[in-house]
Parts: structure tokens; C-alpha cells; sequence
């Protein structure tokens, strides 16, 4: 057989992702990072609630912001790079109907770049969330990300993501803020100031 005849083919990762889902004895909500299928812990209540109230942060300061959606990020070819569900975020739009037709096209995912804002609360492996997934959201231009790690017990502001070249694993924030859990955490006009006092309970 010659070289010519070996064809390459790429599975779309949405329909991985489905078809994982589906035959889930539990009802489930992959993601995809990295070029790898991630199944995220389930987290706890202090998790949820936390994050949660820094979602009614967002929204007081009358932010589009959220919980529980899926965003899909592409690269220049129109692939899928990543599907990742923040566990809070601000939006730059109501979602139009453009990125409704995007959504169900695409599963239930909508387009990264309505983003402005995601959060993420680290849970039972915390290097997914200052890792593979801190690099999937610089690589996908989202301007912020709010990382409550609470195995350090730090927050964190990262901004002015970075995509030196074409590899999204090598995307980094260019600037970090920095609290211990209980602090104020200061955000870029025009978000507010965070409060992390929720988190002290963990």
C-alpha cells in the first residue's frame, strides 16, 4: 500500500462526546481539552455554592452571567479545539439567533467568542483547571479568566491571553492578580470587585 492511500480522518469531538454520553448508565456532561475527552468530578455543594455566588456577583453588577452552558472553541480551520463548561461566566451578547442555530447545530454548544468572563472553582483534581484549561481559554481569546483554586486557597484574575503561535497548549495569560481566599479579588473594568469570603468555609 503507498503513502497515497492512507487517508487521515478526524472524528469530530461533539459527536464523541455524544455518543459517550449516551450510553452513560448516569447522566453526564463531557468536555474536551486538549485533544482529550474529560469527564469533570462531580463537585461538591461548597463548590457549587461558591460558585454560584460569585455568578450573583456578575449579575448584581448587571453582567450576562451564568452557569451550567457549554462553549465551543474552533481553530482557524473550523475544527473543534475545545468544549469546555465553565463553572461560572459573563457574557459579551444575549445569545442572538445566530448563536442559537450555532448551538443546536453543534449539541448544545455555544460559540466561544460570546464569552467575555468564564470562572472556574478547582474541585477534586485541580490541575485540569490551572492547566489544560487555563491554556484552552487564552487560546480561545476569552479576555478573562477568574480561577477560585481552593486547594491553595488563592484567586486568581488572569488576563490578556496569548497565542504565540499556532499550538493552543502553549497559550498563556500575560497578567495575573493574585488574592488569598477571603480578599477582595479585583477585576478589569467594568466587572466588580469579587468577594471570596464564600470559599473561606472549605
Amino acid at each position: 500500500m503507498s503513502a497515497d492511500a492512507v487517508t487521515e480522518t478526524h472524528q469530530e469531538p461533539i459527536d464523541l462526546l455524544t455518543a459517550t454520553e449516551g450510553v452513560s448508565a448516569a447522566p453526564t456532561r463531557w468536555e474536551y481539552v486538549e485533544e482529550m475527552a474529560v469527564l469533570p468530578a462531580l463537585p461538591d455543594h461548597r463548590h457549587n455554592k461558591g460558585a454560584f455566588k460569585l455568578a450573583a456577583q456578575l449579575d448584581s453588577a448587571g453582567l450576562l452571567s451564568g452557569m451550567g452552558n457549554g462553549y465551543r472553541a474552533a481553530d482557524k480551520d473550523g475544527r473543534t479545539e475545545s468544549l469546555v463548561v465553565p463553572d461560572f461566566y459573563a457574557l459579551h451578547r444575549e445569545p442572538t439567533g445566530l448563536d442559537e442555530s450555532y448551538r443546536t447545530a453543534r449539541q448544545g454548544w455555544y460559540p466561544i467568542d460570546m464569552v467575555a468572563l468564564v470562572g472556574e472553582v478547582t474541585s477534586l483534581y485541580p490541575e485540569g483547571d490551572t492547566g489544560p484549561k487555563l491554556r484552552s481559554y487564552a487560546a480561545a481569546g476569552v479576555p478573562i479568566y477568574v480561577l477560585i483554586n481552593r486547594n491553595t486557597k488563592t484567586a486568581h484574575c488572569y488576563t490578556a491571553p496569548v497565542l504565540p503561535g499556532d499550538d493552543p497548549k502553549e497559550a498563556y495569560y500575560d497578567a495575573e492578580s493574585k488574592v488569598s481566599l477571603g480578599n477582595p479579588l479585583a477585576l478589569p473594568a467594568p466587572y466588580p470587585t469579587l468577594d471570596t469570603a464564600p470559599f473561606l468555609e472549605d
